[in-house]
């Protein structure tokens, strides 16, 4: 049972008064944080087998080798580190202690808040554990920003969160998402936010990093999450560093011809900017919690993966957002890369934008939200639309006269640009008419989505189309052909 109540003191006590639970602490970069939890709680000897910090970086490489990238903290070093205390515990202690002791190796590494208060502070966190005796390990790994203001309580912060992290892992595991919600108990998102998880090993076969991706910005752990066309939960400011990012923020319930048009042909424009390198650019589509509610009851976590199994198959990132407005994406887009980014809009999104009645809550009204909009290196791509039967583009758009000047100005310095070369045909296509076809099984609606979406959609009864199918997550579907594969290669011939 989740009790969001019980203190990070008693999280450490209980650990440390069950027998079962005996393990190592890693941790780099914030002092001993987690460690020294325990050992204030009481009884730490029942649970830690050693603690250590191989602060210095000769003394780390020693011990777990040398990261080609040259950077301390990364996902790799976490990994190594977890392996390597998770081997030697197993090593070590497994004659005397496997059959009645289930082993953890918590380890941590972190760069806090430097005394000039200049850097980001962030880290990498994780726990590789056993649920029974002489079981196979699990991984459960998150990856945090730390927002106090002081290095001792971003500290305070990092104890707090291993406590809540080994805890879940040990009582709060057959219910992933209630480990996931009590990762920020005794916190806050104003003072730590965590924008990556991943759980995997045998006890969460079974568990869609996705979803658990989802429950972080659903939670307001993150204002915005990311994972790759593999379905793999991604570190937003790894998976982007040094990157051009080209964004395209809809429904897309389904992917249909038109939204297949808009990113291709963007990109094309997008890539043969001057101040572009074609080979770091990464295409992405972004879902807004606005736009995943399907209902007043919130958002369908089937539909959310329906959604996402089309767009990873045409080779797409996807990105989760809390941000309803257009300037809180490009500030957070800001943050990650240096390069030049691109939106991918329709007449109707860029008319939102130029809605005033949007910034009433800003002091400085729609020129304090352009100020950030398009002060960072971006550019709008804008997709014509349909109208009365004729089409209308970015060089019809019409504003108040007041706003007029605004727009040319940003026309006149390439900050706004029509998408060329689109395809006639598919401007008079209609998402919600695509899928309202679908749902009835009415034909006709194969020849408005892209070939692969509409053998995904028949074949896997996406967005109600009316058949009968187990439905099978594709992480799963992954696993399961490589056991498959796995099986096939085991059998000797004879």
């Amino acid at each position: 049972m989740y009790d969001k109540n019980i203190g990070t003191k008693q999280k450490a006590l209980r650990i440390n008064l069950d027998r079962r639970i005996y393990g190592s602490f890693a941790e780099i970069g914030a002092g001993q944080e987690t460690a020294a939890m325990f050992f204030k709680a009481g009884g730490a000897s029942g649970t830690i087998a050693k603690t250590m910090s191989a602060y210095d970086m000769t003394f780390s490489d020693s011990i777990y080798g040398v990261e080609e990238s040259g950077r301390y903290v990364v996902e790799s070093r976490l990994v190594k580190m977890l392996s390597k205390e998770y081997t030697l515990l197993e090593k070590r202690l497994a004659e005397k202690r496997g059959p009645d002791t289930t082993f953890f190796s918590f380890a941590n590494t972190v760069v806090a808040l430097n005394y000039q208060k200049t850097n980001e502070a962030h880290g990498w966190i994780g726990c590789r554990f056993q649920l029974t005796p002489q079981s196979g390990y699990n991984d459960v790994i998150i990856h945090v920003r730390m927002l106090d203001n002081e290095n001792v309580l971003q500290q305070q912060a990092l104890g707090v969160i291993g406590v809540n992290l080994i805890y879940g892992c040990y009582y709060y595991a057959k219910t992933p998402e209630t480990l996931v919600l009590s990762l920020m108990d005794d916190l806050s998102p104003e003072r730590i936010q965590i924008d990556m998880i991943r759980f995997s090993g045998p006890d969460f076969a079974t568990v869609d990093n996705r979803l658990m991706t989802l429950h972080l910005v659903k939670n307001g752990f993150t204002d915005a999450a990311l994972f790759g066309p593999d379905g793999q939960a991604l570190q937003p400011s790894e998976a982007l560093y040094k990157k051009h990012i080209l964004v395209m923020r809809g429904r897309l319930r389904p992917l249909t011809n038109v939204q297949l048009d808009m990113i291709e042909n963007s990109q094309k424009q997008f890539m043969a900017e001057d101040d572009v390198d074609e080979n770091r650019v990464i295409s992405m589509a972004e879902l807004t919690l606005h736009n995943l509610k399907a209902n007043e009851q919130g958002i369908d976590e089937k539909d959310f993966l329906d959604r996402v199994d089309i767009l990873c198959s045409m080779g797409l990132a996807v990105m989760i957002s809390n941000y309803l407005e257009y300037y809180k994406l490009v500030a957070y887009l800001a943050r990650l890369t240096r390069l030049k980014c691109g939106l991918v809009v329709g007449i109707p999104n860029l008319e939102y934008i130029f809605d005033e009645g949007h910034y009433e809550f800003l002091p400085g009204g729609i020129l304090e939200s352009f100020a950030m909009l398009f002060s960072r290196k971006i550019k709008l791509f804008v997709y014509p639309t349909l109208r009365d039967g004729a089409i209308y583009s970015c060089e019809d758009f019409k504003l108040p006269p007041t706003l007029e000047p605004l727009y040319q100005y940003l026309i006149r310095n390439d900050k706004i640009e029509a998408i060329r070369n689109y395809n006639e045909e598919n401007l008079h296509i209609s998402t919600d008419a695509v899928l309202e076809m679908i749902q009835e099984g009415r034909d006709g609606w194969e020849s408005l989505v892209p070939a692969r979406v509409a053998e995904q959609i028949k074949s896997n009864c996406l967005f109600g189309y009316p058949c009968e199918v187990e439905y099978i997550p594709i992480g799963q579907q992954v696993r399961q052909q490589q056991e498959q594969e796995q099986g096939v290669a085991d059998v000797t011939p004879g």
